[in-house]
């Protein structure tokens, strides 16, 4: 993880490219870079274009994988038909991404990402949202089906201290999914915490970020891994 002057360096030369190219969205790659220089933790992943990329990145990862399309314009991958899961050989990586590049068409200008596949019973999202009057306020709920159906969710405006985040964490009505049950481990309180408090501190320093949506962290054994990200800018 880099220093906090470091990471919000890093987070303004990434939006500055971006919108040097008039993109009102971060990729997911670019989005997981800003993330990660704050130190929560996501997923490895390689940026691809050809089949023989693809390949060997699936390989340096070590299959099974995930293939996405990796774009600006792309933020609704899964509807689009952008995302494929669990792809275990060559053949199948080939096949997915070829795929892809038809369904996309000749226009697509993008890049393709090929993703470590992580495993969990149990997901959470968090996020940031940039309100009017408060500022960067920071959200935490259980994620998957939970979200849907239960909108189990809290916020709390930034900054954050540790205790903060933890009490975030024990403020939603599913809380009791995060401990030791059914045989699973509890999750990993502290880096959660870490986590939530690194959402707050990126909008405190990026001002030109309206919205993060992390969208699942999958719990993978006890810790909690971004799987999905997405950043979006201010008009």
């Amino acid at each position: 993880m880099a220093s906090r002057r470091d990471a919000a360096k890093l987070a303004a030369e990434i939006i500055g490219a971006a919108k040097a190219r008039g993109e009102r969205t971060l990729t997911e790659y670019h989005s997981k870079q800003v993330l990660a220089a704050y130190g929560v933790p996501v997923t490895r992943e390689i940026l691809v274009n050809t089949v023989v990329e693809a390949k060997a990145a699936a390989r340096k990862l070590k299959y099974p994988v995930v293939l996405k399309a990796c774009s600006a314009d792309a933020t609704h991958k899964t509807e689009m038909g952008l995302v494929a899961v669990n792809l275990a050989s060559d053949g199948a990586l080939a096949e997915a991404l070829r795929g892809m590049k038809q369904r996309l068409g000749t226009a697509y200008a993008g890049d393709f990402l090929v993703q470590q596949l992580i495993k969990g019973d149990r997901e959470v999202v968090v996020g940031m949202i940039r309100d009017e009057q408060f500022g960067p306020s920071v959200m935490f709920g259980l994620g998957g089906i939970f979200a849907e159906v239960l909108e189990d969710v809290v916020f709390r405006v930034a900054p954050l201290r540790k205790r903060d985040a933890l009490e975030m964490v024990r403020g939603i009505r599913g809380h009791r999914l995060l401990q030791a049950v059914r045989g699973m481990p509890a999750v990993d309180l502290d880096t959660l915490g870490n986590a939530i408090i690194a959402l707050g501190n990126i909008g405190l320093d990026c001002p030109d970020i309206e919205q993060i949506d992390v969208n699942p962290m999958i719990v993978s054994g006890t810790s909690p891994v971004a799987v999905d990200a997405l950043i979006v800018l201010s008009p």
